[in-house]
């Protein structure tokens, strides 16, 4: 499957096929970038697929230099950028030269936030190895590095030259991060498509058991879903906020966690659950829309209830979301599936109680 997103002198396609890793050189060539290319990956991938995308990448004559980053939220940071910046200069790459960021979606977003800020922008090409990034991380542009205080806080728009996601790369990923990256697809299909999200409830034990069709066209349709909403606001003006779904209150609990208790996709299936429960509260959402909610989280994996949330520290930095406007933040509520409604000035009470429905 490809699917293209339509961004004028931006634009670029997704690729989402099984053993899609071995045509990146070929695919890179014909985009006609200059001959010099960094690999960005963590030492698990580098085993897993380097090879494999090195010899595509050397096979259509280019020069690949690889950069070794942390795993995980470890990756992003200032000093990480810093030593990817040097590792692009040591390898002489210049303003044709192309950055590919292999991994999960951390590697994608410091390999992202240096090729958007090296030599004041160099082409990345993002090759998601993880369900969460493959979905959500490696399209729309969105480069980052984490703050002590809030996720994501230094980064910069900067849309890749291309994506291609393999699902089979899926396959080697432990239980916990598959189930993860599952939280993202629900995500896509509870504000985005009631359809689809009709059509995940249907394969959510094919999913759950990682067979390679089912995920291939799952991935798909959530690329394309969000691609859409790419096209239409490409820098998060407004409607883009759509796919912070679960993610207001879900980067919060991450944050004063330490980002150590929860995976990102349990954080947001966790927000997913607390802010249904806010649109209910607050008259906008009925029962069953929470219910379904629930199940197909829960039908796949993924936590509907967590224990010891410190409501007040999760508010503190709710207060901090980069999305907040002139002191306000804003929260994104799906009143049905399919349909998502932006909602300021929630009141502090209603989200305070909305956690507290988290407990067991």
């Amino acid at each position: 499957m490809v699917i293209n997103v339509d961004l004028g002198a931006r634009s670029y396609c997704i690729v989402v096929e099984c053993g899609a890793l071995d045509t990146v050189g070929a695919r890179l060539s014909a985009l006609g970038v200059g001959s010099r290319a960094a690999l960005v990956s963590d030492a698990t991938i580098l085993r897993l697929y380097g090879k494999t995308v090195t010899r595509s990448l050397e096979g259509a004559g280019l020069l690949v230099a690889p950069v070794e980053v942390p795993e995980g939220e470890a990756a992003k940071t200032l000093a990480v950028a810093e030593r990817c910046w040097e590792a692009l200069l040591a390898a002489g790459l210049d303003r044709t030269s192309t950055v590919l960021a292999l991994g999960g979606g951390a590697v994608g977003d410091v390999a992202g936030f240096a090729a958007a800020t090296y030599m004041r922008g160099v082409s990345c090409v993002q090759l998601p190895t993880t369900v969460l990034a493959q979905v959500d991380a490696s399209i729309g542009g969105k480069t980052a590095i984490d703050h002590p205080k809030a996720k994501n806080l230094i980064g910069a728009f900067h849309q890749p030259r291309l994506v291609i996601c393999d699902p089979a790369t899926t396959l080697t990923l432990s239980r916990r991060e598959f189930r993860s990256g599952l939280a993202e697809i629900v995500k896509h299909g509870i504000v985005l498509d009631a359809a689809y999200f009709a059509e995940v409830e249907r394969d959510a034990p094919a999913l759950s058991a990682r067979e390679l069709p089912a995920l291939e066209r799952i991935i798909g349709g959530s690329c394309r879903l969000k691609a859409a909403v790419v096209e239409r606001d490409e820098r998060e003006a407004e409607l883009r906020h759509v796919l912070n779904y679960g993610h207001t209150i879900g980067h919060a609990l991450e944050a004063v966690t330490g980002y150590a208790r929860f995976a990102h996709g349990e954080a947001v299936s966790l927000g997913i659950v607390a802010e249904a429960r806010l649109a209910l509260r607050l008259g906008l959402a009925s029962e069953q829309t929470v219910r379904r909610q629930e199940g197909l989280l829960a039908a796949v994996g993924l936590p509907v209830r967590a224990a010891g949330i410190d409501g007040e520290a999760v508010l503190a930095a709710i207060a901090r979301d980069k999305k907040a406007r002139d002191g306000r933040v804003p929260f994104v509520l799906a009143p049905e599936i399919g349909a998502f409604r932006l909602v300021y000035d929630v009141p502090r009470s209603e989200v305070l109680a909305a956690l507290g429905e988290l407990r067991p």
